[in-house]
């Protein structure tokens, strides 16, 4: 997810084409790089555009002649719970979260190669993950709970949970399957631990334990909770992208969306002096949600948060945004103290703190059962 920063790269003259009346040819890509803001660049610009820090949606396959989808789609207007409302609930089922589900699926999800969102690994590992959600689902025995691999242009699929509710409006929590080395992203060894099967682990986790609960598994919460692991975030947001805005011409009612990306790594919150700690991402977010998500940090986890900031489209909330949905992201830190091995072979499981993965987790349950049950969304 976080981009590394590097020396200055082929991304400082990648130039600033204007999008004429045509699609650009093939092995050209139009990155939006800002609201409004978009160019034109060769697949080695893109790559150098990554490395410098540049954070964008990949938006060449929305363009349609000189057509590009929209992304001023309206936002809905939603209010939150003031405080929460299943203490006793949540804190129970929190109990239930075990760090060692984080392990036995973490391991094996690394060994993959890479996770590359066009590579053999990516259409294998993704398939493997959903075989993993299939395994916690069919043992929940819960009623209706459905998993669903969402096709896009490229290999790797995403994929959507969806545990039914009395009504349509959805919850969703989110979270990126995707791995890439920013040297070699195609065949390049990239495990992937803290970005993102950090986040892939405790969200599994967390619909394991959602599952146990009588009322949810039954589909008698008042909305219905989505669980999304999205292809190819690394390279564009372009699965998040493809899911929000089918929602949005489908017009499907979220009520917020939380995403996970990179949730195990701490070492360079305390290097620095810091108390372990959760960062709470304050740009391109839904306000109004995310001061929620606050209320639930204090509610359910053992650690304080810190507001943090990192930038335009930096991880799969984005796309939510974009297509006007409420959205919120939970980090491992601090940005400027998140993990310096990403993107590398050596983001493997050993950088990976799973007390901390366990506070994430334990903010997502909390986050997807209150407003699983809250009434007036």
């Amino acid at each position: 997810m976080r981009l590394l920063p590097c020396l200055a790269t082929l991304a400082a003259t990648a130039s600033a084409l204007t999008i004429g009346d045509h699609v650009p040819s093939e092995g050209l890509y139009i990155l939006e790089l800002g609201p409004g803001e978009t160019k034109v660049v060769t697949e080695a610009e893109k790559w150098a555009l990554k490395a410098d820090g540049k954070r964008f949606f990949d938006i060449t396959d929305q363009a349609t002649g000189s057509q590009f989808a929209s992304s001023k789609h309206l936002k809905l207007a939603v209010t939150y719970p003031d405080s929460v409302h299943h203490n006793e609930t949540v804190h129970n089922l929190i109990e239930s979260l075990d760090k060692k589900n984080f392990q036995s699926v973490l391991q094996p999800f690394t060994e993959f190669h890479n996770r590359f969102y066009n590579s053999e690994y990516g259409k294998n590992s993704s398939e493997w993950l959903q075989g993993k959600i299939q395994e916690v689902v069919a043992a929940s025995q819960a009623k209706g709970v459905t998993v669903t691999p969402f096709k896009h242009s490229f290999a790797q699929s995403s994929i959507i949970v969806t545990v039914p509710g009395k009504s349509e409006q959805a919850i969703v929590v989110g979270t990126h399957q995707d791995s890439i080395n920013q040297t070699a992203p195609a065949t390049g060894r990239a495990p992937g631990a803290d970005d993102n099967g950090s986040g892939v682990v405790a969200s599994l986790e967390v619909l394991r334990v959602l599952l146990t609960d009588e009322k949810v598994a039954a589909s008698q919460a008042p909305n219905t909770v989505e669980f999304h692991f999205y292809a190819a975030e690394e390279v564009g947001l372009l699965g998040s992208q493809d899911i929000f805005r089918q929602y949005a011409e489908k017009g499907r009612d979220v009520k917020g969306m939380l995403q996970l990306d990179m949730t195990g790594y701490i070492d360079g919150t305390t290097k620095a002096g810091k108390p372990e700690l959760i960062g709470v991402y304050t740009d391109y977010v839904d306000q109004n949600l995310t001061q929620f998500l606050k209320t639930i940090i204090r509610a359910y986890c053992t650690i304080p948060y810190t507001e943090s900031k990192c930038g335009y489209a930096c991880s799969d909330h984005a796309s939510a945004t974009k297509y006007g949905y409420p959205s919120s992201h939970a980090f491992e830190s601090e940005d400027s103290d998140s993990s310096p091995y990403i993107h590398t072979a050596n983001d493997t499981i050993d950088t990976v703190n799973f007390d901390h993965v366990l506070q994430h987790a334990r903010l997502a349950l909390g986050f997807a059962y209150e407003l699983a049950f809250a009434d007036t969304l």
